[in-house]
């Protein structure tokens, strides 16, 4: 992690971060406050809209049958907000290491309001997790082919927490509709969707600028290797969806096996495609991304 020149900011990034910082206040909420958990969710019914579900599109999704689906979408649930509690963590990390860093003195005091959100979206993913699923499941994360330059190391940072975001956005905005789901779901991913509306509208603010800056501190070669490592990105985070722990606790008899067949089956391409479409648009319409060919991890 490196200091860096400033930002190239703008007249619409400053008024964005007014605008942004302005509604973090008038929308404040207590999370110990807002939720009133029940003692248990019942476990008859979806936790999860069904075409969420990483089987849907797939022979599996009516091989399984609906009380296996009814129990695969209890722990995809569990696994979707675990990566959330772990998503959470890595980026409050990174922000909280660059919150008074030489270089982001202008989103500085967003930061704050950022920190403060995350960390109660952190423990609300977290308390549903404990409270419902007895586990927070477990996560690895990618390692980077290279010290990065800062300006790149900075760039990847909020890169990643935009991307990271924008997929988790898709999830709740269709969770927080879907009525055939309890309110405690539907509520969890209503209200993690009405601060994340915020954190991507400035996400792609202040990416759009730190974009602009790495090109002109390293070589096009260098900018290219980052395409290739934020594509690679992309897919894995697409693959942590598909838990081979969470199969086996729905009951599955080979959750590996499924798994495997699951991130190997083409019929999946275009629901994960769906899911991505917001942040992919963003990416290309940038010029971070040349082009939307995704590698195999």
């Amino acid at each position: 992690m490196g200091a860096t020149a400033p930002l190239p900011v703008t007249d619409r990034f400053l008024e964005v971060l007014e605008r942004l910082s302005h509604r973090s206040i008038e929308e404040y909420y207590n999370p110990y406050q807002q939720f009133d958990w029940p003692e248990k969710l019942d476990e008859g019914r979806m936790w999860m809209t069904p075409e969420l579900l990483t089987v849907y599109g797939t022979p599996f999704y009516e091989e399984l049958g609906e009380e296996t689906l009814q129990r695969l979408s209890k722990w995809e649930s569990i696994n979707f907000y675990s990566l959330n509690v772990h998503g959470i963590r890595e980026l409050l990390i990174e922000v909280v290491g660059r919150i008074h860093m030489p270089g982001f003195e202008v989103p500085s005091d967003f930061f704050h309001h950022f920190i403060g959100e995350e960390n109660e979206h952190m423990w609300f993913f977290a308390e549903f997790c404990r409270r419902y699923g007895d586990k927070i499941y477990g996560s690895t994360a990618l390692r980077a082919d290279s010290a990065w330059e800062p300006e790149v190391e900075n760039f990847l940072v909020f890169a990643r927490i935009l991307f990271f975001e924008e997929l988790v956005d898709h999830y709740n905005t269709r969770m927080a509709r879907d009525e055939d789901l309890c309110h405690t779901i539907r509520e969890v991913n209503r209200i993690h969707h009405q601060d994340e509306s915020r954190h991507i509208a400035f996400g792609r603010e202040l990416v759009s600028l730190l974009f602009d800056r790495m090109r002109q501190a390293v070589p096009a070669a260098r900018v290219a290797e980052v395409e290739a490592y934020l594509k690679r990105y992309v897919v894995y985070s697409l693959n942590s969806l598909y838990n081979p722990h969470v199969y086996r606790d729905a009951g599955i008899a080979d959750p590996v096996g499924l798994r495997n067949a699951l991130v190997a089956d083409e019929r999946r391409r275009p629901f994960e495609r769906k899911t991505i479409r917001k942040p992919l648009g963003f990416f290309l319409k940038t010029g971070i991304f040349t082009d939307d060919v995704l590698p195999v991890v």
